[in-house]
């Protein structure tokens, strides 16, 4: 996995965490899930580039 694409799932994580923080602070379920929702996206990226890593 290159270092750019962990940063940017990084990046995607954390951005996540924030939305789904702010969600739950403002009462906004709807944000909420969608910060979930980008932190799923993430991880599955994630587990992507290390299958993709496994096979080199």
């Amino acid at each position: 996995m290159s270092a750019m694409d962990k940063a940017k799932n990084k990046l995607e994580d954390l951005g996540g965490k924030a939305k789904e923080a702010s969600g739950r602070a403002s009462g906004d379920e709807s944000q909420e899930n969608e910060g979930k929702l980008d932190q799923v996206k993430s991880n599955l990226k994630d587990a992507g580039e290390k299958v993709k890593d496994a096979f080199k």
